[in-house]
């Protein structure tokens, strides 16, 4: 498609620009504003196996190393309430949050004493969907999002999930198993694998609606440049070209009982709960190594080394690192693809948010949009997108996210010697993290 081909080139120059850091070392979070409503990210960076195709903040999972990192992270999180932050949601995210069971629980138990949090939500692996970890959890998390990527066992062997995660059989029915003890339940998937086929994809979404979920997000396959030749190693290397078809045979299939709830998520009807916090909440404070914040004009990066984490915590400062901040217009583009992204565009916040109309203040990209059909809706109040216009945001997102994943990267490939053996060895030894 020509009108994603000239976005995805628009978004990797700005990307270039965006993204781009600078050192920092950050005693203290800006203050809060007492009219901004904030969430909590918490990063868990470790798993039992790595994945070729993720660029997030992760090490091989080592129990002393794992309880060392939980200890930090709860005291930066008692030393964001004493910032004066608070917070009604709280987002866990990893690595593999539910790695380390007892860890984990502390640290939603001082969230919920800390903040006046109402709504949790947690990532995990099909491994951890059994009774030891269901449990204790379901009273705790409201929303568990789970990493299945795709039920096809030949991509699974791909992915080097197949020994990990069993087959895609089993985990539909791990899935069915604990359908109920969440108040949401999404299934993650990935689509556009190389060989991936459109009938592997069909059979997919069939699984996926058979699994009782209440949510899905159905993820294109991301190659930032670090990833791209792993992945090429493993999956194949990866191409765009059917990414649009792909894509629509995802809102065929999921049609008649699911509905977009953002351009890659969809929802059975009836769930108002969205796996995407970066919808509900512009605004977010991340804690743990790896864990980046928006906040006050600017993207907040946490360092990446476990080691420097705990230090940096320990002397009882942020685990802040670097930043790069947001000007007027920045913040503007940032409200246009987040806005979009979640389906619908308030123009009348925009103007009261920014002093002009986003026609005025984005020329150039609101004429592209409605050049190309984007917007269904348009009139004073909102904005909403099109059929064709919610792909091209699937487009922008996945491009944002491979900026996103280029700072991983270079984060990780600044690691030192020691930490890079953790994370590209066999992972074994934790002294060397504390």
């Amino acid at each position: 498609m020509l009108a994603e081909r000239l976005l995805s080139a628009v978004m990797a120059r700005e990307n270039a620009r965006l993204l781009t850091l600078e050192p920092a070392d950050l005693v203290a979070l800006p203050e809060p504003d007492p009219s901004k409503t904030y969430m909590l990210y918490v990063h868990v960076p470790f798993c039992e196996r790595l994945c070729p195709y993720c660029s997030f903040n992760r090490f091989p999972y080592q129990q002393q190393r794992a309880e060392h990192y939980f200890k930090h992270l709860r005291t930066e999180m008692k030393l964001v309430a004493d910032r004066g932050y608070n917070f009604t949601a709280l987002y866990i995210g990893g690595g593999t949050p539910t790695v380390h069971l007892d860890e984990l629980i502390a640290t939603i138990d001082l969230a919920r004493y800390l903040f006046d949090i109402k709504e949790v939500s947690c990532e995990t692996n099909p491994n951890h969907l059994l009774p030891r970890w269901i449990e204790p959890l379901a009273g705790r998390v409201d929303r568990m999002s789970v990493g299945v990527q795709s039920f096809n066992d030949e991509l699974l062997t791909q992915m080097d999930r197949y020994d990990k995660y069993g087959s895609g059989e089993s985990i539909l029915e791990s899935l069915q198993d604990i359908k109920g003890a969440f108040r949401s339940l999404n299934a993650d998937m990935i689509f556009n694998f190389p060989s991936q086929t459109e009938q592997m994809l069909r059979t997919d979404c069939d699984m996926v609606k058979e699994s009782g979920c209440s949510q899905t997000t159905f993820y294109p396959l991301m190659a930032s440049p670090v990833v791209e030749a792993q992945l090429a190693a493993t999956v194949g290397r990866v191409s765009y070209e059917r990414e649009a078809q792909y894509y629509q045979v995802i809102c065929d299939e999921l049609a008649h009982l699911f509905e977009p709830s953002t351009a890659w998520t969809f929802s059975r009807r009836g769930d108002q709960m969205i796996d995407e916090y970066i919808i509900d909440y512009e605004e977010y404070i991340g804690i743990g190594s790896g864990a980046m914040s928006f906040v006050d004009s600017k993207l907040l990066v946490n360092t990446f080394s476990l080691k420097e984490y705990n230090e940096r915590i320990e002397a009882g400062k942020t685990g802040v690192t670097h930043l790069h901040h947001f000007d007027l217009h920045d913040l503007m583009r940032y409200r246009f693809l987040m806005g979009f992204f979640g389906l619908s565009l308030d123009r009348a916040q925009f103007k009261r948010d920014f002093g002009v109309r986003i026609e005025s203040g984005l020329p150039i990209e609101m004429a592209y949009m409605r050049t190309v059909g984007a917007f269904d809706r348009y009139d004073e109040d909102a904005i909403t997108l099109s059929p064709k216009g919610r792909y091209l945001l699937v487009a922008m997102m996945r491009q944002f996210f491979i900026g996103v994943n280029s700072i991983r990267d270079e984060a990780r490939a600044a690691l030192s010697v020691e930490e890079q053996q953790v994370l590209f060895g066999e992972g074994t030894n934790a002294g060397d993290n504390k």
